[in-house]
């Protein structure tokens, strides 16, 4: 009725009555306001009866509840859009009456919509710059949205799209990794609330993820930062792009470079890429298949051929490990690489095989032998024998590991390393060339020949065997299966010697050896991990102290390399072969002591909460029975990564580590100086303060 009224007093009079309806609490203010927006007639041409209305609305909207007011808002702003963006003086009142509502939402004093509120709903309804409100209202809008711009600043890392972190070479506390937390799909940062950040911390950062995946013993923080979980396998596309990226970026380079037998530097990147290449594959945050794909498709049209070797070698490192556990048509899409980057008609000479590069010049050949014995072993016909482009390399092969060729043994030049990468999942002829390989670091040992000592009676060794170990080089030349068949043979053999009593000491080269193998995190699970679950219990029980002994002073100087969660279990093992008595064994004992205590000083100071927290349930088992030394050391660790990661202010009662305090107290009762003390974090003061030792005096030791 009203919105066909020509006379403005009786407009006034009708919509007066409803205000009083609205006071008296007969009708709701909410009901009134939308229904007033949601009429047809309420157009800016009625000028009227628009001023009137929105004056209506103004006058009442005190009585609407903050949901509400966010709809009437959202209704205004609607109403705004129908008016042209060009006009006349006329119809500046109607604008005037719109903007008055909005504006009095918009008073943080009326205190009608949070304002948090306001700026997510403008921030929706305009984003990215894709349309935009109504001239009139730009100033209005943008104004508030930017008096949220401090508050932004202060909830977000200035600079932080330019920042990149330090990657440690383990463990990652919480408040270390939260900064760096990326979308898994997106690759944004995980910025709390729509409020009006930098626009370049709203971009996708592929830039610091693709830095973090550079460094080496970066994929525990990969996944940190993406909250990818091993126990889920899900896919991450925005990594396995990222990835791809990394390998076209390694064949630019190795573009640049100039041809050369030698080692260069895009050598190093190649050797990391595949240690990551084959960790988030086994674990199926990438899909292998897809990644081949999108290579082939980022080449094609490019003239990239001086990394070709370089890129088929990283691909023969899974190959070779998985080919065997997964169907042919998973790994057939590497052919289509094949005939991208190795176009020549003429075959590829045999290149020197006195040179490390020449393991990577041959895995194309090394890549189709795998392929054609997968296809022979599931009956399948892949209808490609071995190109003539490789033809020379495969009868190279061929003639290398025939059992003719009686002078098969390990030399200073790649051929044992080129026939194991080859043929590590053909057993008839895989035997040889890693007999060939484990033999140079066992020596005559391989058989042990010793007549065996009763246990204790004799702590001498037979110091006997080689003492060059397999070069860095080599092992470096080999492929993630050949070092885990390598390494399963000296954990073997290990095992063996130890089981058999002898007093036969291992070879140098096997302890080297072995040690330089614990550093590949791609063949952990035979590695440390077999270390700690299978070796050091086996000889343990074995009461092989000698071997112990070796072992353990191996593991001490690699500490370093070992992630963090390995060296507690280890710490945890240790405290248990403390335990047993050891007549007789003080040397041996002083070196269960000795790494013990590099164990527990060599955590980093955001590796302890995290990595201890863990056996909370048995604290026991982190805490020496007897030493109060261990004991010590441990509690000078903790208060120094409190320290450092500004922790320790908590109460004692609500502190993570009061069980393993009690414990320590309860094994070895010590107390501290008053000046070690009041340098300790306020939580570990307050315990000792509370379970002090009393001091022993001489009629007490009388």
């Amino acid at each position: 009725m009203a919105a066909g009224m020509t006379n403005s007093s009786r407009l006034k009079m009708l919509l007066s009555m409803l205000e009083t309806l609205v006071l008296n609490n007969i009708l709701p203010a909410r009901m009134v306001c939308e229904c007033i927006l949601a009429c047809e007639k309420l157009q800016y041409l009625q000028g009227d009866f628009w001023v009137e209305c929105f004056n209506l609305i103004r006058r009442i909207i005190g009585g609407v509840d903050y949901k509400g007011v966010r709809e009437i808002m959202k209704g205004c702003r609607e109403k705004a859009q129908t008016i042209p963006s060009i006009l006349n003086a006329s119809v500046l009142p109607q604008l005037r009456a719109l903007e008055n509502v909005i504006e009095y939402i918009f008073d943080r004093n009326a205190c009608l919509l949070p304002g948090y509120f306001i700026v997510n709903e403008i921030q929706k309804a305009y984003p990215d710059n894709k349309n935009w409100p109504h001239w009139k209202l730009a100033h209005l809008l943008s104004s508030f949205v930017e008096s949220f711009r401090s508050t932004a600043q202060m909830v977000s890392i200035i600079g932080h799209s330019l920042k990149r972190p330090v990657v440690e070479h383990s463990g990652y506390a919480d408040h270390l990794i939260n900064p760096w937390k990326l979308d898994p799909a997106t690759l944004k940062f995980s910025l709390k609330g729509n409020l009006p950040y930098d626009p370049e911390l709203l971009k996708p950062q592929t830039g610091l993820l693709r830095y973090v995946l550079e460094q080496p013993y970066s994929r525990d923080m990969v996944c940190s930062m993406l909250g990818l979980q091993k126990q889920h396998k899900q896919r991450c596309v925005a990594l396995e792009e990222q990835l791809v990226e990394l390998v076209i970026l390694a064949m630019e380079r190795s573009e640049t470079e100039a041809d050369s037998e030698d080692v260069t530097n895009s050598h190093w990147l190649w050797l990391h890429l595949s240690s990551q290449l084959i960790y988030f594959v086994l674990f199926q945050f990438a899909s292998f298949p897809n990644i081949v794909m999108a290579l082939h498709e980022k080449l094609a049209g490019r003239d990239l051929r001086r990394g070709r070797d370089h890129m088929m070698w990283v691909l023969l490192q899974f190959i070779s490990g998985s080919i065997q556990r997964n169907p042919l048509s998973n790994f057939l899409p590497v052919l289509k690489l094949y005939d991208l980057l190795y176009p020549e008609k003429e075959p590829l000479p045999v290149p020197d095989f006195n040179k490390a590069l020449c393991t990577h010049q041959m895995a194309m050949t090394c890549i189709w032998i795998h392929l054609l014995k997968k296809a022979q072993s599931e009956h399948h016909n892949i209808h490609r024998p071995i190109p003539h482009t490789l033809k020379v390399h495969h009868e190279f092969l061929q003639h290398l590991v025939m059992p003719s060729n009686s002078n098969l043994c390990m030399g200073a030049d790649y051929r044992i390393a080129l026939l194991c990468n080859a043929y590590s999942t053909n057993q008839d002829y895989f035997s040889r060339p890693m007999a060939a390989l484990v033999e140079t670091i066992l020596g005559t040992q391989k058989g042990p020949q010793q007549p065996p000592l009763p246990p204790l009676t004799n702590n001498a060794a037979l110091a006997n065997g080689p003492t060059t170990p397999l070069s860095m080089s080599i092992l470096d030349s080999l492929t993630v299966h050949s070092k885990m068949s390598l390494i399963h043979s000296i954990v073997t053999h290990v095992i063996k010697l130890a089981q058999s009593k002898s007093n036969m000491a291992l070879a140098p080269a096997l302890v080297e050896t072995y040690s330089r193998l614990l550093v590949y995190t791609e063949i952990e699970s035979l590695g440390i991990k077999g270390f700690i679950s299978q070796l050091l219990p086996t000889v343990f029980k074995s009461h092989a102290w000698g071997i112990l002994y070796t072992l353990l002073e191996m593991f001490s100087y690699r500490m370093h390399h070992i992630q963090p969660h390995y060296r507690v279990q280890l710490l945890s093992h240790l405290h248990s072969l403390a335990a047993v008595p050891q007549t007789n064994q003080t040397q041996l004992h002083l070196c269960v002591e000795s790494t013990a205590l590099r164990l527990i000083t060599g955590l980093g100071s955001a590796e302890v909460q995290p990595q201890l927290s863990r056996f909370l349930s048995e604290p026991k088992t982190l805490v020496s029975a007897e030493s109060e030394e261990l004991n010590r050391a441990l509690v000078l660790t903790l208060a120094r990564s409190m320290h450092v990661t500004g922790t320790g202010c908590e109460t004692l009662s609500g502190t993570w580590c009061k069980d393993l305090l009690n414990t320590i107290m309860q094994n070895t009762p010590h107390s501290w100086a008053n000046h070690t003390l009041q340098c300790f974090p306020p939580v570990l003061n307050e315990f000792f303060q509370q379970n002090s030792v009393a001091k022993e005096n001489k009629q007490q030791l009388n």
